[in-house]
């Protein structure tokens, strides 16, 4: 931890104390800030909408303002699992002009650089992810700058863009005023996870701003305890989904739909409190394996969690005297307020709550169509800024029903994986905002809470996070009546999802063999396609030569979807370092298995349910030592991953929920081949929605040709030197093979 987060402040920085006025690019606050709610579509106008754009960039700098010095923006989360602060003072600026150059709207670039570095955010595949994020940020100041030229460019932009004019027809998402609002609601969902992120770090970095609301007043008072009780919801039909004609901005995951028959459940009136998950806390919940699940129990472990992340015990562990850390200070445990947790903290107390209560049928969270029964009127609820916290749980009105605060306060984390609903397409102007998160690692959550603004606080928000992750949720008591635990659930994991379909033992014994099987056992039959085996091998070796004819060093390479790393050790023969990359747990734990170990023993496939033992043993002679494995998302790769000498991604681009995302990431001012750099792309072109929604296709339908869309999409950067067809070979058991030819092509980048 630097000096500054320990509390050592220089006099002499800027950033100390109230903001000067170079801090503010548009307006600046001149009362206590709160929300504006989102915009009708069909009916805002001009004037709205700059009131809107205004009000959310002005709380993102208001939000931020917060931090006390410039290394508290520079240094990362404790946890090394998201970027510092910077990164999301200038994300959402970058944002705006990506998509607005997207959509058309402007066509100049304001700084390419920020506008690479600053794109894409950090989505951590586990809690124990151990890479760091060194990178070297621009300075607060530069970064101010570049959102005052982003402010200048969007506000002129709403003043003259013709179909915002007084009377305009409903925007709709053909509509390249789209990227505007798109724009907007973006900017106001990191407005909220940015505060999580403040809420991590200590409070001597901190000040509350003057425009930011207040806590609750039941922060101050004498807090009491609520009983909580469950009530009956019979069964009913729901249909979940957002209308495609409703008029305001959202997500693609919103549309489409969903009919689902609900069968009876009891539900808690209230959300879990504090003081309810008090009792989980002192009762040993903490340190007993059996209410956990098993990957919630590892992160338990890993964390050395002994109660809620925002609690702040107030002396010895033992005496279980805590307060709570808010945004801005730290308060007397309100008991009544809703528990803020992760999803394996809520399972666990669902299964204590079960124990305590001799309960027959287990407790549980919601579900997706379940939040759908629990209704919603009318009624007050705390969202869009109201307060700057929680409120008790029994603060506000019931709804109908009774329940309270089934919008507001703190979202409900959910049974469900997130999921896309029947008829979901994605949209061109971001086509990786959900996909390649339907991979049955993000648990939904519903609602919206205290700070939840525009899209997020309306009833058709569906967000999503992994389960280690802390964001203002807690969450409601649920019991079916029927018994069944998971009741309606949408499970991914249950399901032929594109990232699952990459775990498991069948697959990694399929890809184990086509990475390192001898000719024999690929293909032991005289009469096969012996030449198909060893592909990876083989292209690493074409791309050894051709970067030995051009004359390119071999210092640095990237293997991107490495899968169990044959590629990857073939290239260390002739590069002094490369590093392989997949999304695959199971793949990248085999490869780092060879790595450490040299071999691998597992079991193939013959017939049926019969297995035989099989081993991998890399060749004695190869330099282990120069190859690194990690776990990485080749759509959101991160940003300290720049300028290789050669960058490999063998039978990857369909295999991609955007491809465009990673095809996108190979160039610019960072990108991960460098000016003068070969990059080797090998595709069959086997498109499957499984994998890549159809809309995100480069092509395979309507006539469209997969390999020109990709020579349009890399001509600009790279020089095609030359491409050639290359067999490879799969096999599944002694007498089924899958023999594939993908089309491999090798590319130079152009110098700068």
């Amino acid at each position: 931890m630097s000096p500054n987060l320990n509390g050592e402040k220089d006099p002499t920085d800027p950033l100390i104390g109230p903001r000067p006025d170079w801090w503010w690019t548009g307006l600046r606050p001149t009362e206590v800030l709160h929300a504006m709610p989102i915009p009708n579509l069909a009916t805002c106008t001009r004037h709205q909408i700059l009131d809107y754009f205004d009000n959310g960039w002005l709380m993102t700098e208001v939000l931020l303002s917060a931090l006390q010095g410039e290394r508290a923006f520079l240094d990362p989360p404790y946890h090394q699992l998201r970027h510092p602060l910077i990164f999301y003072l200038c994300h959402p600026a970058v944002l705006y002009i990506n998509k607005l150059r997207l959509a058309g709207l402007i066509h100049e670039s304001i700084d390419p650089y920020f506008e690479q570095l600053f794109e894409t955010g950090v989505d951590e595949m586990s809690w124990d992810d151990m890479s760091k994020n060194e990178m070297d940020w621009p300075s607060v100041r530069e970064v101010v700058e570049y959102r005052r030229s982003t402010y200048k460019i969007v506000r002129e932009l709403i003043e003259t863009l013709p179909a915002l004019e007084d009377g305009h027809p409903p925007i709709t998402m053909d509509n390249p005023a789209w990227a505007l609002f798109l724009g907007f609601e973006h900017e106001r969902i990191h407005i909220e996870t940015s505060s999580v992120l403040l809420q991590e770090l200590p409070l001597s970095v901190l000040r509350q701003p003057e425009a930011w609301p207040n806590l609750h007043p039941s922060a101050f008072a004498e807090s009491q305890t609520v009983e909580n009780e469950l009530i009956a919801v019979s069964s009913k039909t729901v249909t979940l989904g957002k209308p495609w004609e409703e008029p305001c901005f959202g997500w693609d995951n919103e549309y489409g739909s969903r009919q689902v028959r609900v069968r009876s459940f009891q539900a808690s009136r209230y959300l879990v409190t504090n003081g309810e998950f008090y009792e989980f806390v002192i009762a040993g919940g903490y340190q007993e394996p059996k209410y956990w699940t098993e990957e919630g129990w590892a992160w338990k472990q890993n964390r050395n969690t002994k109660w809620p992340t925002f609690w702040v015990a107030d002396g010895p562990a033992g005496l279980h005297q805590y307060r709570l850390r808010t945004l801005f200070e730290v308060v007397d445990l309100p008991w009544s307020w809703p528990v803020a947790v992760n999803w394996y903290e809520a399972k666990a107390y669902c299964a204590w709550k079960t124990e305590q209560d001799n309960s027959p049928i287990p407790y549980r969270l919601l579900t997706e169509a379940e939040h759908h029964c629990l209704g919603g009127g009318k009624e007050p609820v705390n969202l869009n800024l109201t307060w700057g916290s929680q409120t008790p749980v029994n603060a506000l009105l019931p709804n109908e029903a009774g329940f309270y605060d089934v919008f507001g306060n703190v979202w409900h984390w959910c049974e469900d994986d997130f999921n896309p609903l029947e008829g979901f397409r994605v949209h061109r102007l971001y086509d990786d905002f959900s996909t390649p998160c339907f991979d049955g690692e993000h648990k939904m959550i519903l609602g919206g809470s205290f700070i939840s603004t525009g899209d997020e606080a309306t009833r058709w928000a569906r967000f999503h996070f992994r389960p280690h992750f802390f964001q203002h949720a807690g969450f409601r008591l649920v019991r079916s009546d029927d018994g069944d635990a998971t009741c309606d659930a949408v499970l991914i994991s249950s399901q032929s999802s594109g990232v699952k379909a990459y775990e498991g033992e069948k697959i990694l014994a399929e890809n184990l063999m086509l990475h390192y099987g001898s000719a024999d056992e690929a293909m032991p039959y005289n009469f096969g396609p012996k030449d198909a085996v060893g592909f990876p091998q083989s292209i690493a070796t074409l791309t050894l030569e051709r970067a030995e004819h051009l004359g390119i060093k071999k210092d640095r390479a990237l293997d991107v979807g490495c899968s169990v790393g044959g590629s990857t050790f073939e290239l260390a023969r002739g590069f002094e370092s490369v590093l392989g990359i997949d999304l695959s747990v199971t793949f990248i734990e085999a490869a780092q298995t060879l790595r450490r170990e040299g071999r691998l023993v597992y079991r193939r496939r013959d017939e049926g349910e019969n297995t035989s033992e099989a081993e991998v043993c890399l060749p004695e002679n190869l330099d282990r030592s120069r190859v690194t494995f990690r776990r990485a998302d080749a759509c959101a790769l991160p940003p300290e991953l720049v300028g290789f000498d050669v960058v490999l991604g063998a039978n990857l681009i369909c295999r991609l929920p955007s491809p465009r995302a990673f095809l996108s990431r190979l160039c610019g001012a960072r990108g991960l081949v460098r000016s003068g750099g070969l990059l080797v792309l090998a595709t069959p072109f086997t498109w499957d929605e499984r994998f890549t929604p159809r809309d995100a296709w480069l092509g395979g339908h309507d006539g469209k040709a997969s390999f020109a869309t990709l020579q349009a999409e890399l001509n600009r950067d790279f020089e095609l030197l030359e491409t050639q067809d290359m067999p490879f070979l799969i096999r599944e058991h002694a007498r089924k093979f899958q023999y594939v030819i993908t089309l491999v092509s090798l590319w130079k980048r152009r110098d700068s």
